[in-house]
């Protein structure tokens, strides 16, 4: 299931594209506030999150880690509730600040300290060479391309699923 989901973040204007976009105060809000457009196609075991092009300012970063974080939320062994995992596609970003790419190590030690999965893929080469700079990439999770991130977070899945101790015959 695809779904475009519109996020809705307070902004200083400090970027022009067309996948962010200030909405006029008709309907109550003010023209300071911005709307943030991600892509989430939910799977299985995952949401797939896609963020919008070309930047992620330390400002959106902040309000996306409040929306990843929100995953967290979900009781992924009920029957029918949705997974907790994250893969976040960042094939439209062109760049990032040094801010934004902490904040998204620190996301992934998090989902991970609550037995979560999350993978970041599809990094193009400018946002590769600069993590890579500032000491970061090899603290992230990544692949090359969104089907590896699935297969990683399904071995993780698995993973989980082995280390966890069953519960104890008869109920007690």
């Amino acid at each position: 299931m695809i779904n475009l989901v519109v996020h809705r973040v307070n902004y200083k204007p400090l970027l022009a594209s067309s996948k962010y976009f200030c909405k006029p105060k008709a309907g109550g809000l003010s023209s300071k506030e911005l709307f943030m457009l991600v892509k989430t196609d939910t799977k299985e075991k995952f949401h797939v999150i896609t963020l919008p092009g070309p930047a992620l300012p330390a400002d959106m970063a902040a309000e996306l880690s409040d929306l990843l974080l929100a995953y967290l939320q979900n009781d992924a062994s009920a029957p029918g509730k949705p997974p907790r995992n994250i893969v976040l596609n960042l094939k439209e970003l062109q760049s990032l600040d040094e801010a934004a790419a902490e904040m998204l190590v620190k996301l992934q030690q998090i989902f991970y300290e609550t037995n979560a999965s999350f993978v970041i893929c599809e990094i193009r080469k400018p946002v590769e060479d600069f993590l890579d700079s500032v000491n970061l990439l090899e603290l992230m999770n990544t692949t090359p391309t969104e089907s590896e991130a699935a297969d990683i977070v399904q071995m993780e899945e698995i993973e989980r699923e082995l280390m966890d101790p069953l519960p104890p015959e008869g109920g007690t």
